[in-house]
């Protein structure tokens, strides 16, 4: 309910239609893409008590997760490039980031994701399974599935290794070098106040970064790290990781962002008096 808010506000309101608020409906598109990948088995397991997944469905499951996840990691950099341009180069900031620009990062952002995640359903979809199969989470995620064959799987481990770092690892890398250049940007204003105006510009960026990461990290670290740890903390890792950040994203823009504020209470204005 959160992202589809922003995503209208950004859609109905002209004032919104600048480069900053473009790219967090992309955001937005992204959460609601892997909210609603998961919400089939989710919604099943606690409403109906349904525990169980055709392979398909799982194997379609996990590559919209993926796809989706990898998207966001992919708007979350161009957001940080965003950043950089507005504080670098604030004269010509509308000039260098226009609409069909960003369109064509957007859709770029999305090719990527869909070639490099294809792969991973086609090669689990070949593979033998001949044990009883039981997922460790309530939807589908690769790293659970390449436990499951009676087969040598060390060909999908490898592609899954790097894929996570042409797109994650690469992606918070280019985060990092974007925050480092914007830093030393802000350095060079004179002014303290100029210095903090433009820093708070960054603030709610990188709160959806950490938030995007932190958890990702966390997981990834407890799957190779802590294998003896109770599974109900390896469920719960991996719940926070898929259901936080689309919860907290929105919440994060609309307190720290005044005309998205403004946005989301003129579509409640407008209905009040549709009324």
């Amino acid at each position: 309910v959160g992202n589809s808010l922003i995503m209208i506000a950004v859609q109905v309101n002209p004032a919104l239609h600048e480069p900053m608020y473009l790219f967090l409906s992309m955001l937005a598109v992204t959460e609601v893409g892997v909210s609603v990948s998961t919400l089939p088995t989710v919604m099943g397991i606690l409403w109906f008590d349904i525990r169980q997944v055709d392979f398909e469905g799982c194997l379609a499951q996990m590559f919209f997760i993926h796809t989706f996840s990898c998207m966001e990691s992919g708007v979350l950099l161009a957001m940080s490039y965003d950043r950089f341009v507005a504080i670098y180069n604030p004269l010509r900031y509308t000039v260098i980031l226009t609409i069909p620009r960003i369109i064509y990062m957007g859709l770029g952002i999305t090719l990527k994701s869909v070639i490099l995640m294809a792969p991973l359903p086609i090669l689990l979809r070949q593979l033998p399974y001949c044990h009883t199969n039981v997922l460790s989470h309530s939807y589908c995620l690769h790293s659970d599935l390449i436990q499951l064959p009676c087969a040598d799987t060390k060909l999908n481990s490898i592609l899954g290794l790097a894929i996570v770092l042409a797109t994650f690892g690469l992606d918070s890398l280019l985060i990092v070098v974007s925050y480092i250049l914007i830093l030393y940007t802000v350095l060079g204003i004179a002014s303290r106040e100029g210095r903090w105006k433009a820093l708070n510009t960054c603030v709610s960026h990188i709160c959806a970064v950490l938030v995007h990461y932190v958890p990702m990290i966390g997981v990834s670290v407890m799957h190779r790290v802590a294998k003896h740890v109770s599974p109900l903390v390896h469920t719960l890792m991996s719940s926070i990781y898929l259901f936080v950040p689309p919860v907290l994203n929105p919440i994060i823009y609309s307190v720290k962002t005044k005309p998205i504020r403004q946005g989301i209470a003129t579509l409640f204005s407008c209905k009040r008096e549709l009324l």
